[in-house]
């Protein structure tokens, strides 16, 4: 009883930092990868580092992207999901 009573705090510092860290990331990745699923073309979409383009082409990880300056390809996961979500509302 003594043992369980010593491991306690161990196991309650586990809980909380599942709750708090893990379970928050690995929901936040779900929802990455259901939006990079549900791209189509013509969606008007932002990437991680700041490009503005509309989807012209899409591939199994890579998509085409046309910008201003013309086309590019670059793969699926550099598409920001909260900055493309946040020009969908405007």
């Amino acid at each position: 009883m003594e043992q369980l009573s010593q491991f306690a705090p161990f196991l309650l510092m586990f809980v909380v930092i599942y709750f708090f860290m893990i379970r928050p990331q690995q929901k936040r990745a779900k929802q990455e990868k259901e939006f990079e699923s549900a791209l189509k073309v013509g969606d008007k979409i932002i990437t991680k580092s700041g490009l503005h383009g509309k989807i012209a082409e899409l591939a199994d990880t890579s998509v085409v992207i046309e910008t201003m300056a013309g086309k590019l390809k670059m793969e699926r996961s550099a598409i920001s999901m909260e900055m493309s979500a946040s020009l969908a509302k405007k």
